[in-house]
């Protein structure tokens, strides 16, 4: 069988197809996106404050003072709900303290119930700001945040002072300081 130049031309031009085809492998697929996603999720926004306290001191309470004062104990507010930029407010709110029966002179009234929050610390880039609140006849705002992003928290330590009006009873008085965020 004679080789013609034709032949050759078609063999070489079907070696350089299957090199071509060899160095190309497999046929590239087309690339494929995936959209990811995962929730993190707040819990809310909650106080803490100790279960019980008492102001009494032996040079601070004796009849006939006019005032008396001490520490509640520490308070502290965290912010679970993972927002951006958010505020809160803590309030508290007073009963009347009474002794006895609870007359005239068994009662003093929430209005000569004060208190100041002291320094408050917190974490995060929130700030955390107390209010003095000289009389809790009505409730108060004595922490505010602001700016507060993702979970933080506040605590503080407060003073409680309480002006004991003239003609107040010997006895154990006893009252409730409510305290709420929102």
């Amino acid at each position: 069988m004679a080789v013609t130049h034709r032949t050759k031309l078609l063999t070489a031009v079907a070696a350089g197809i299957g090199l071509v085809a060899l160095a190309a492998g497999p046929a590239m697929a087309g690339a494929g996106d995936t959209t990811t996603t995962f929730t993190l999720a707040g819990s809310g926004l909650s106080v803490s404050v100790p279960a019980s306290a008492n102001l009494s001191s032996l040079s601070s309470t004796a009849i006939g003072v006019s005032s008396l004062s001490g520490s509640l104990g520490s308070i502290a507010v965290t912010d679970s709900r993972g927002g951006l930029a958010v505020t809160w407010s803590a309030t508290v709110a007073s009963t009347n303290f009474t002794t006895g029966g609870g007359s005239a002179n068994e009662t003093i009234t929430k209005t000569n119930v004060g208190y100041t929050p002291g320094t408050v610390t917190g974490t995060g880039i929130g700030v955390a700001v107390g209010t003095l609140a000289p009389s809790l006849a009505t409730s108060a705002i004595v922490v505010a945040a602001t700016g507060v992003t993702g979970a933080e928290s506040a605590s503080w330590n407060p003073t409680v002072t309480v002006t004991v009006p003239t003609g107040s009873v010997a006895g154990t008085y006893t009252g409730t300081l409510t305290h709420s965020v929102a």
